[in-house]
């Protein structure tokens, strides 16, 4: 699949803003499943300074100051990416989920060493009892690591309520355990925390879903939105994406901007503002399939 992605970003401030550095995170990434034929971004007012590079966990990122003063700030990023579907192999022949969690704790298989750091709690993806508890289920004695994490992500999507108005950015994973509410990213920390309360390899991967009208309508513009899944380490097959809010196995439908260990490694902007006051902040997405026709 080809898509045709915009993604709109707009502050609104309620006093000028003199002077302000941010950090984007707004481009998609270059991976095997995913080929990048154009990307780039357009902000106004146009930044002082420019800089792009490559994060710790290899993200396209770019740093930019504006400096003249401004009330307003609008960040359109736009790609045309190539997405193919990852092989995914039988889940009964991948290791026992404990010969995996022993192996990424310094014995057994062969581990990637980069694995590893993504085994520990982090600020957005605690670990406590109830994330314990509630993770033991899937992970029977003996069962193979990729069954125990299709089942943990079928029960987050069936125990978990969408629900855009239960958190914010900031809810902790504790507190989304015990409304058992919220949004794709809550439900992919919830994830997070539970492969890692069972001592295996997980990480939280930023991106775009495809989104379909309802039956009979028209699909609007801009309608779409961030999306946010995870990542787990599977010995022999590598990093296998998984859908929590969806129950799905990522394939052609997602487009891939980053990961980190959790939201607070791949926010999209992030930044320090001198003046301002209160904002308001727009975001708008726009997934387009790209038509045989169009590619002509």
């Amino acid at each position: 699949m080809i898509y045709d992605v915009v993604h709109r970003t707009t502050y609104r401030y309620e006093e000028p803003v003199d002077l302000s550095y941010h950090v984007m995170r707004v481009l998609p990434r270059v991976l095997p499943t995913q080929r990048i034929l154009r990307a780039g971004t357009i902000v106004t007012p146009a930044p002082v300074r420019v800089q792009d590079g490559i994060d710790y966990f290899g993200n396209a990122v770019t740093h930019m100051s504006l400096e003249e003063p401004h009330a307003e700030l609008v960040v359109d990023a736009r790609s045309l990416v190539e997405v193919r579907a990852a092989p995914v192999p039988d889940a009964n022949a991948t290791p026992a989920w404990e010969v995996v969690r022993d192996a990424l704790d310094g014995g057994g298989l062969p581990i990637e060493t980069h694995a590893v750091e993504f085994v520990r709690a982090s600020p957005m993806a605690a670990i406590d009892d109830s994330v314990r508890d509630y993770a033991a289920a899937s992970f029977q004695p003996g069962a193979p690591l990729l069954a125990c994490l299709l089942d943990l992500n079928k029960r987050i999507r069936n125990d978990f309520t969408f629900d855009p108005r239960a958190t914010n950015v900031a809810t902790p994973v504790g507190d989304v355990m015990q409304m058992r509410r919220g949004v794709c990213q809550d439900f992919a920390h919830v994830m997070i925390a539970s492969v890692r309360a069972m001592g295996l390899a997980a990480r939280y991967v930023s991106g775009y879903i495809r989104t379909y009208a309802p039956q009979g309508q028209i699909r609007r513009q801009g309608a779409d939105a961030s999306h946010a899944w995870i990542s787990a380490f599977v010995p022999g097959a590598g990093w296998i994406d998984l859908d929590p809010t969806n129950d799905l196995v990522v394939g052609e439908e997602h487009v891939v901007l980053g990961w980190g260990r959790d939201y607070g490694d791949i926010a999209p902007i992030r930044g320090v503002i001198l003046g301002g006051g209160a904002h308001r902040l727009d975001v708008s997405v726009d997934l387009k399939p790209v038509s045989d026709e169009d590619q002509a």
